[in-house]
């Protein structure tokens, strides 16, 4: 996954036209127009690549102590594998190389790459340059390895509001707070498509 995530943001660099890089899975639908879109992530100061320090099992549980001293545990995070980078750190991300190959070496099941690698390299190297959170919503209130998926009869305008600024406040740039924390949402299954195309003039303007 992590070898995939490099390749794309190196296609997607080539265009010296592309500032901002969005990694999304094919469950995800955006929750705002493009307009909306464009302007947080083109105005924003920051990334968005999730990274915290999880204590349990799930987390620390996965470092594996011959990554240090280069890694140490408490270097170690966890986060989303979906991002959103600037250019900058899209560089950074192709151009890394030590960890990298740290993670390749010894981050093997139950410790996954695409789950720790990024939100680890980051914290170490950029950490000026990340908000240390995602911009996309997942509902984990279901216990288990995977989220939890929306289906058709879920979806309404309520529904969609309620992930597009339901979320307590966060910050965006210079300390402001928003109720806007969240661009993209997933797991939706293909049956929320067409609810989804129903309901995209009233959430998104007639000329999304």
């Amino acid at each position: 996954m992590v070898d995939a995530e490099r390749r794309l943001l190196a296609n997607a660099l080539l265009d010296p036209s592309n500032q901002r890089f969005v990694l999304l899975s094919d469950s995800c639908i955006p929750l705002f127009n493009f307009t909306t879109t464009y302007s947080y992530l083109i105005s924003s100061k920051l990334s968005y690549i999730s990274s915290y320090d999880e204590k349990r099992k799930s987390g620390r549980g996965r470092y594996n102590p011959q990554m240090s001293p280069n890694i140490t545990i408490q270097d170690w995070r966890k986060g989303s594998q979906w991002f959103e980078v600037n250019r900058d750190l899209a560089l950074a991300i192709v151009d890394e190389q030590n960890y990298y190959s740290l993670f390749k070496e010894y981050c093997h099941p139950p410790c996954y790459n695409d789950e720790h690698y990024l939100p680890t390299m980051v914290n170490i190297l950029y950490g000026e340059l990340n908000s240390n959170r995602t911009i996309t919503h997942v509902d984990w209130s279901i216990a288990g390895p995977h989220p939890r998926k929306f289906v058709r009869s879920e979806i309404t305008e309520e529904f969609l509001n309620s992930i597009r600024f339901g979320s307590n406040e966060c910050v965006y740039n210079d300390n402001t707070t928003t109720p806007m924390c969240v661009l993209f949402a997933r797991k939706f299954t293909p049956g929320t498509l067409k609810p989804l195309l129903m309901l995209a003039p009233l959430l998104f303007g007639t000329n999304y």
